[in-house]
Order: structure tokens, then sequence, then C-alpha cells
């Protein structure tokens, strides 16, 4: 048995084979995004509190000020990204500003299609290398514990998230999946297989690739694809799945477990769906959630 942990506006959920597995935790409260680290766990709560769980209780650690939360990451510690392109570090329950990411180059570049300000969207880690994604600003990587940053994928790939595997580091960008073999420094982008190449999700399963596309923006033929890790073109997942999706299948909505024996994804009319062959088939885990937001899949 599998165990998901769902992030919604209305608290964070399990769901297991049989669907719901305990009560709702943090109940009431936007969950926004979360992260395992060993068995203990770390959420961002209402966009501006940082949770952290080391057993069965979730305690409050930490609150941002002055701006929103938007993602958080285990490291060499706790970061914790936001609006405004920022991040922060946790240290003494305290969230401290990254200085060297603020005096990262071409930050003066970066922006948004609809003109707001950018923000920090996805982090990822490989041994001593973090990557940090900015919408829309590329993607980050310091190998100096974050005294240093340097700008590695062109800031128009219009990254949604950024991850990372043993030898891999992988973008989910607007024009289809973006890898790397050497820690950033150059790209190749694959979209052959996909129906629309905007890409919102990425994870690897094993020595599977799953990916989640569609039309655009707006989403429109969304849907998830599996393909080998190294290269080839990717083919659609569609056996126990509708044939559509029509909102995207967003960033940290597809989650899976690194042996490859597990994974899952969740969609914005609250639905889970599941698979244990690497995205050759899924069944539907769980249906009438709250919209689903980020989820976790744990080992047994």
């Amino acid at each position: 048995m599998h165990r998901i942990l769902v992030a919604t506006r209305d608290g964070l959920q399990a769901i297991g084979d049989g669907g719901p597995a305990w009560p709702t935790q943090l109940a009431g409260r936007s969950v926004t995004s979360i992260v395992r680290d060993g068995p203990e766990l770390w959420a961002i709560v209402d966009r501006s509190e940082v949770w952290h769980a080391p057993g069965a209780d979730w305690r409050l650690v930490a609150t941002l000020e002055g701006h929103q939360a938007t993602c958080i990451a285990m490291t060499d510690a706790v970061h914790v990204g936001s609006s405004d392109a920022r991040l922060f570090r946790l240290a003494d329950e305290t969230l401290e500003p990254v200085v060297g990411f603020d005096d990262a180059e071409g930050r003066s570049e970066w922006y948004t299609p609809w003109g707001g300000p950018p923000a920090t969207r996805s982090l990822s880690e490989w041994g001593e290398d973090v990557y940090v994604n900015v919408h829309v600003g590329g993607i980050l990587h310091t190998g100096d514990r974050g005294h240093t940053w340097n700008p590695t994928i062109e800031i128009d790939a219009d990254v949604h998230q950024v991850a990372t595997a043993e030898g891999f580091v992988l973008a989910a960008c607007a024009g289809g999946l973006a890898t790397s073999v050497d820690h950033g420094t150059t790209w190749t982008m694959r979209s052959e297989g996909l129906d629309a190449p905007y890409s919102r999700a990425v994870v690897v399963c094993g020595d599977t690739l799953l990916v989640s596309a569609s039309n655009g923006p707006r989403g429109g033929r969304a849907a998830v694809y599996r393909g080998d890790i190294a290269a080839g073109s990717f083919e659609r997942c569609t056996a126990g799945l509708p044939g559509w999706f029509d909102d995207n299948i967003d960033t940290y909505r597809l989650d899976a477990l690194n042996d490859g024996s597990f994974a899952a994804f969740g969609t914005s009319d609250g639905r889970i769906f599941g698979s244990e062959d690497a995205g050759s088939t899924w069944h539907e885990l769980a249906s009438g959630l709250a919209a689903v937001q980020p989820i976790l899949v744990l080992p047994d």
C-alpha cells in the first residue's frame, strides 16, 4: 500500500489504495507546498508559514513576512522560495534571505508575461548542487552552499519546474522537457511524442520520466506522458485515464518514488490517479477532493 499526501486549500489529506487514509491534517488551512526529509515532513501553510512534522504532529516553525511563500525544499538546509523571486534559508526558526541569490546575475531581466514581478517557482538538489527555478527567469545554480548563483538555461525557456536525478537536471518548459547531463551547462530540448509541448511538471520514476504537458498556460489537451530518462520520444499515458484533462497538471502535482514502484498525480477537479508500473497503467484512487495543490508520494 502506498500513501499519497495531498495538499489542498482545506488542509492535508492522505490517500491510500482504498481512498482517504486518515482525517485531514491542518484542516481549514491552505497547504501550498510539502516536502519529505526522511521520515519528517515540512510544509508551507497559507503561503506564509513554515510547518514541521517530525512525527505525527505538526508545529509552526517560522513565518515569512512581506512575501508569499511559493515552494519549500530540503537541500543542505530548509530553503523557501517566494514572490518577488526571493530565496530564504531557515536558521534557528527564522527565515533569512539568501543574499547571494538576491545578487544573482541577470535578475534585472526576469519577468512575467502578464507584467507582474517574477517568483521563485521550484527547487531541487543534486548532491551539493542546488537548482532554483524562477518564473520567468530560468534556473539558477549554486555549488558553494548559496554564496554564488549562476544562470543556466536561457530565461525564455519559460521553466515551470526543475527536478534532478542521478546524472540529470530536468526542466519542464514551455517548449517541452529540457535535460542536462553537465549540471546545467548545456541543455537538450525534448518534445517528440508530446501532442502539445507546454510542460508544467516532471518527475523521475525509476528509469522513466513522467511529464505533464498541454496546449498552454490555460490548459487544454492536458495529459501525462512517459519516456526513457536518457533519451527518445514520449508516449501519452492513456490506460486507466480520461482521454484528456482540461486544466494543466501543474508543478508539483505529479510525484513518484525513485525506485519506480509507484507514481501519482492530482487534478484541479479533486481527483488522484496512481500507477504501479511507472505510468504504463493508471487507476483512480480518489475523487471529490478540494482542488489538488502539490502532492507527495511516500514509501511503504
